[in-house]
């Protein structure tokens, strides 16, 4: 393979998860801790973009409970979109590991 193809490969790529980034932007996981008392949505670039708590948590009082359950239900949503980002990022590479490729 010369260079030139190589380059050109790595350029297609490039584009590919540029445009993955694009579309991970507008997709989300949810997850929740607590039976449901709090609620986490992630996008797939790692954010957070809503917390829902549930009202019968916050009559309890216990303050330490809430941020339990807030700081498990966010780890849970960062590592589901870091999944659902990896899923993607494998569909473009094949599955190939590509050191220094981190999204």
């Amino acid at each position: 393979m010369d260079l030139k193809n190589m380059m050109k490969q790595v350029q297609d790529i490039q584009g590919r998860i540029n445009s993955m980034q694009a579309q991970l932007a507008e997709k989300t996981v949810e997850t929740s801790s607590g039976g449901g008392m709090v609620t986490v949505t992630a996008n797939g670039k790692q954010e957070i973009i809503a917390i829902n708590i549930s009202p019968e948590i916050l009559d309890s009082n216990d303050i330490s409970m809430l941020q339990d359950l807030v700081t498990a239900a966010v780890n849970m949503a960062l590592k589901s979109s870091k999944e659902m980002m990896q899923e993607e990022l494998s569909k473009i590479t094949g599955g190939i590991k590509i050191p220094g490729l981190n999204l």
